[in-house]
């Protein structure tokens, strides 16, 4: 298993009038934790969209324990469970400062080929970086 923890602080654009993060923001977030998570390897999505790979979502699952209020700063733990193979599932999980659990959520994304106009495995360099903590 490979965890990675970002951290991002709760703007006021993304609240309502309670100062309660909008449920539709979560998703974002969940999606910088898999940026930041990629990034952590030392590859980033903008290499995997040069070499014509492209990471469409295809499965997203949201639970809301709590609520996220304005100004805290989460941090968001995104973890991989298993090796890709023609899908990646991201798993994360949002807490507050107080390290309480707030959100969890899966993000499934396919591998799909620009030039063949299909899905596939993960590209070599990405295993590469993944198979440490895949024995």
């Amino acid at each position: 298993m490979f965890c990675h923890d970002t951290q991002l602080r709760v703007r006021y654009a993304e609240t309502d009038q309670m100062g309660v993060v909008y449920y539709g923001h979560y998703a974002q977030y969940l999606e910088v934790g898999r940026a930041e998570t990629i990034r952590s390897l030392g590859y980033t999505y903008r290499e995997l969209e040069s070499s014509g790979i492209l990471m469409p979502v295809t499965r997203l699952e949201i639970r809301y324990h709590r609520p996220a209020r304005y100004d805290e700063l989460l941090t968001i733990r995104t973890c991989l469970r298993e090796p890709p193979g023609k899908h990646i599932t991201f798993h994360g999980e949002i807490f507050n400062e107080e390290d309480r659990l707030l959100t969890t959520g899966q993000v499934t994304l396919a591998f799909y080929y620009r030039d063949t106009g299909r899905t596939g495995p993960p590209p070599a360099l990405l295993m590469e970086k993944l198979n440490p903590f895949f024995p």
